[in-house]
């Protein structure tokens, strides 16, 4: 239970919401799938019936982005996509945010929380105040890759329908009528029916190739499967993306600093999204390309360097007080002088991943590795075909390592053409194979699989071990 209490640094403002209330008027709770682990949390606090809205809302999600050394980039990206007619970009400012915590018996004092981002929390209120159907299909994506998922989506009225294991995938924030959704996953499962025909019918594409060029040039990779929302007006059949989360935006000059191995390999560019089949199918169609060619040139023209740096200084005036004195500067996770080279490094990265989009079509996709399987003395290696954009040879690379740097490899073989192959069984023990494939104009691409340590992500490979009976059994990881 929580008292929300609108006002300045002096105190409730009589025009605001919870000025003079003495009871609660509202419930707060720590949200965020990752974020709920840190320090400092991120909280939604939802305003009790008849106790007024904030901003025309009341449900409010403060955002702490304790990850974000410059603690803007949500809003920053926001902001941006507001600009942008395909997309939606939902309403944002920044909260300084102050608690008086009474379930510990606490004297009652006000504690400082620092700086806050309070991002308009998608739900039918924000589809109406942005001019959409708030009686039609939202769901927040928490991982979907835009599979069947037969077992876990299923319509509300089917006997075996669990709401827990639906959610999983996908939050139901609008209506719980599943049906177009599932037409709409039988039909994008169906290759004999082409993506153009989805195109007229079920998909706008216009907003799904704005919406990916914004973030290919944000750097926003964790968006193959998550950090979105799809929405469907009631009565249409069309399905739209809908943007969430961008505080890991135009972040690699600060990971870099962190020592955060992520986005690297095939998680940048258009490769990034081709384990979705929703997007590679959209990839695989020549009119998407074109459009979204387009759609990353206009982008890139609207995020000109002079916009950019405009917005930089802008947020850093607001911003920079609260990052550098209690409690933020605890967990800020850069120094001062990386700080400013951040700053420095933000429009050289949208260049970057610019020019980076038009280089990675030239590479192969990324594919999966099969676990090894033995028989007779022997074990079959397999793994997925790769695909090319340009019509041309595809080769593999077979490696096989006791670690996973590859500093010790004992069997290796190139060239291959067929996505197997078989060698002599091997003793018991832990091994690492690594399968790369490599195109005729020699670019060359990871597997989809990667092995994680405290030092980060290694890509494609996987880790199994053969066991004293010669089965297999692969060391998996779970995000």
């Amino acid at each position: 239970a929580a008292l929300l209490q609108v006002g300045d640094e002096n105190g409730p403002l009589l025009s605001e919401v919870g000025y003079g209330e003495t009871v609660p008027n509202a419930t707060v709770q720590i949200r965020g799938q990752t974020s709920s682990r840190n320090a400092q949390k991120n909280y939604k606090i939802k305003l009790k019936k008849n106790k007024g809205t904030w901003r025309g809302q009341r449900t409010i999600a403060l955002n702490k982005h304790q990850g974000d050394g410059l603690r803007f980039r949500n809003k920053m990206a926001y902001d941006l996509i507001r600009g942008i007619p395909q997309m939606v970009g939902l309403r944002t400012q920044f909260v300084h945010l102050y608690v008086k915590d009474l379930t510990q018996a606490d004297s009652g004092a006000f504690v400082d929380y620092g700086l806050y981002t309070q991002v308009e929390q998608l739900n039918p209120t924000a589809l109406k105040a942005h001019g959409l159907d708030q009686n039609g299909q939202l769901y927040k994506v928490n991982f979907f890759e835009f599979f069947r998922y037969e077992d876990a989506i299923r319509r509300k009225t089917d006997p075996a329908y669990d709401p827990v294991a639906f959610e999983q995938h996908l939050e139901i924030k609008g209506s719980d009528d599943h049906t177009k959704l599932i037409e709409m996953l039988e039909a994008l499962n169906d290759e004999t029916v082409p993506m153009e025909e989805l195109f007229e019918t079920t998909f706008d594409t216009e907003n799904i190739a704005y919406w990916m060029a914004f973030q290919l040039l944000m750097g926003n990779t964790d968006t193959q499967s998550r950090n979105m929302y799809l929405y469907s007006p009631l009565n249409s059949a069309r399905w739209y993306i809908l943007d969430w989360d961008n505080d890991a935006m135009l972040s690699r000059t600060e990971w870099a600093f962190r020592n955060y191995s992520d986005s690297l390999s095939w998680e940048r560019g258009v490769s990034n999204y081709w384990g979705n089949v929703l997007f590679r199918r959209c990839l695989q169609t020549q009119s998407y390309r074109d459009m979204l060619d387009a759609a990353m040139k206009e982008l890139y023209a609207y995020m000109n360097k002079t916009r950019i740096q405009s917005m930089l200084e802008h947020y850093r005036s607001v911003t920079e007080t609260y990052v550098w004195q209690m409690p933020d500067r605890m967990y800020v996770p850069i120094t001062h002088a990386e700080y400013e080279d951040v700053l420095k490094s933000i429009w050289p990265e949208i260049e970057e991943n610019y020019n980076y989009y038009w280089e990675s079509y030239r590479k192969p996709m990324p594919f999966y590795i099969g676990i090894p399987q033995a028989a007779n003395g022997q074990l079959h290696l397999n793994w997925d075909p790769s695909y090319n954009f340009k019509v041309e040879e595809i080769y593999y690379t077979v490696e096989l390592a006791k670690d996973y740097l590859f500093n010790t490899v004992f069997f290796r073989q190139e060239d291959l053409i067929l996505p197997e192959l078989t060698m002599d069984t091997l003793p018991a023990g832990q091994y690492f194979l690594r399968v790369r494939a490599t195109n005729a104009s020699g670019y060359t691409q990871d597997a989809f699989d990667y092995y994680v340590t405290e030092a980060g992500k290694h890509y494609g490979m996987i880790c199994f071990y053969v066991q004293p009976d010669g089965s297999i059994v692969e060391d998996t990881y779970e995000e």
